[in-house]
């Protein structure tokens, strides 16, 4: 029997973008409820899901990164790291979450961190304010921003998610 292998060098983002929002959707799948992906159809959302046990409907965007490493950071200790936008700080809907993926290379091992927007959304403001307040100079105005999940029991200069607290928490209630 073959294997098919590929240079994984080569991935492009829109392809580390599908493999994490398939991934998310047979999680679900495999948990009893119905999902869909928007196909770039609803903006700020990837997947919309019914729970069938409850009538409840949900909404998810999907972060997906690829090779990320724990990093410890001077300023944010020791996690994991997604890019977000300045529009995230805003966004504080009961109804929608987040999942961010981490593909772990080289073999491919997927960890999921499922966190209601409005904890995504006061992370990415307080993190923003936090760094620009140790700065010692000037800086320009970006609209990008971080997620960070912690990896340790410390103590965070901030507020941090824990993965303890997200990883596989599927249960959308």
């Amino acid at each position: 029997m073959k294997t098919l292998t590929t240079n994984t060098t080569e991935l492009d983002k829109n392809s580390i973008s599908l493999a994490g929002e398939f991934a998310v959707l047979s999680q679900l799948a495999l948990r009893g409820y119905d999902a869909n992906l928007t196909l770039g159809h609803t903006k700020g959302v990837d997947i919309l899901i019914s729970n069938p046990k409850t009538n409840k409907m949900f909404k998810m965007e999907v972060k997906t990164s690829y090779k990320n490493v724990p990093t410890t950071y001077k300023l944010f200790g020791h996690c994991l790291a997604w890019v977000m936008g300045e529009k995230n700080e805003n966004i504080a809907d009961q109804n929608l979450f987040y999942c961010f993926v981490n593909i772990e290379h080289p073999d491919y091992k997927f960890r999921f961190f499922i966190i209601p927007s409005a904890v995504v959304a006061k992370y990415v403001k307080e993190q923003h304010q936090y760094w620009i307040s140790t700065r010692t100079e000037d800086v320009e105005t970006t609209t990008m921003r971080q997620f960070r999940i912690g990896l340790e029991e410390t103590k965070y200069n901030i507020d941090t998610p824990l993965a303890r607290d997200y990883e596989d928490m599927w249960d959308l209630s």
